[in-house]
């Protein structure tokens, strides 16, 4: 990414040198002031995305570049530890919204390079390669070269082919061992494995409990994220195709393999899919961005106001976040098994 002006020489000195101090206390509490000798347990080394993270000390000044990562870290109790956060598609999750509010945000999109360096940072992550890579704040290899250490997300690179246009395409199912694997390895990196395996517990918990004697063999469901014009659908194996495989349901599109393919309104009518599940989001990038949004479109054109899930109302909106592969997928998991029910579609 080019930049509006040269980065100061000052920045990249003091976060080259903030890897080099270490902090003393347990593994599971924020660290204290700075010393000279490695804290127990580091360095962390991790394989990630095809490359090694080394983590000399748990982090005192990360930044999150998409709002996945930011809750994870939220959820892990970091907020502490954190400078700043990027790339926001919805308010926070519920119960954070105090910890959010102590980070600082660089911006609802993303944030310049040098805007991310000045916060000095000793460690970045992000959830996208779209975010993290070329063409977007920066490349790993850029934050590397200066000494931070930078992490995306396994759901993002696992299975998954970036190499096109778009949101890229799935290998392979995506699955919620991905996300519990990001929230394991952000909790070694910051020294917090015990709020991490509680968390995950925590997540296998709720999935357990929403799906329960749940039977949806035979529902239809369609994701739409964003855009009017040109909708945004899921395809097979993202995040909403963890959410249809854990209710036992049935996506719409489960014949492309493409993240989030674009696909005419007709396409749609045709398939005529018994849930439409929406996207309910606060950004102000694409049309039709809210579910209300959404919905008046829906109800209004020509070809899709005679589908059945217009006709009979039914709906789901779901945060950004929920078909997103992130912690929040879990509520996504919840809401459609919930409205499941209420429409009576499924035990």
């Amino acid at each position: 990414m080019p930049f509006a002006r040269p980065v100061r020489p000052a920045a990249v000195l003091l976060t080259g040198a903030l890897l080099l101090t270490g902090c003393g206390g347990s593994s599971d509490s924020p660290t204290g002031s700075a010393t000279r000798s490695k804290p127990a347990g580091y360095p962390v080394t991790l394989d990630n995305c095809g490359q090694k993270v080394r983590v000399e000390a748990p982090p005192q000044q990360a930044v999150s570049l998409n709002q996945g990562t930011t809750e994870i870290m939220l959820s892990l109790g970091l907020s502490d530890r954190m400078v700043g956060t990027a790339t926001w598609t919805d308010p926070v999750a519920k119960g954070l919204e105090k910890d959010n509010a102590k980070v600082r945000r660089l911006a609802d999109n993303a944030p310049s390079f040098e805007k991310v360096l000045d916060t000095e940072p000793d460690f970045v992550a992000a959830s996208f390669a779209s975010t993290l890579g070329k063409g977007g704040v920066a490349t790993r290899e850029q934050f590397e070269k200066l000494g931070v250490p930078t992490y995306l997300s396994p759901s993002d690179c696992v299975g998954k082919d970036n190499s096109g246009d778009g949101d890229g395409s799935r290998t392979e199912p995506l699955t919620m061992d991905a996300v519990y694997g990001e929230v394991t390895d952000l909790a070694r990196i910051f020294g917090v494995e015990e709020r991490g395996e509680k968390l995950v517990a925590d997540l296998r918990a709720r999935v357990k409990k929403a799906t329960s004697g749940l039977d949806a063999k035979d529902v239809t469901l369609l994701y739409w994220f964003a855009n009017s014009q040109s909708p945004y659908l899921a395809g097979c194996c993202g995040a909403p195709g963890v959410i249809t495989r854990e209710l036992g349901a049935e996506n719409a599109f489960d014949d492309t393999h493409k993240e989030w393919p674009q696909v005419n309104w007709e396409t749609v009518a045709d398939r005529d899919p018994d849930v439409l599940v929406i996207g309910d989001l606060s950004r102000k990038q694409q049309t039709a961005e809210t579910a209300a949004r959404k919905i008046e479109f829906l109800e209004s054109d020509p070809v899709t106001k005679n589908m059945s899930a217009v006709r009979e109302k039914r709906y789901v909106l779901l945060s950004g976040q929920a078909m997103n592969p992130t912690i929040r997928t879990v509520e996504g998991v919840e809401k459609v098994a919930a409205a499941l029910r209420k429409y009576g579609l499924a035990g």
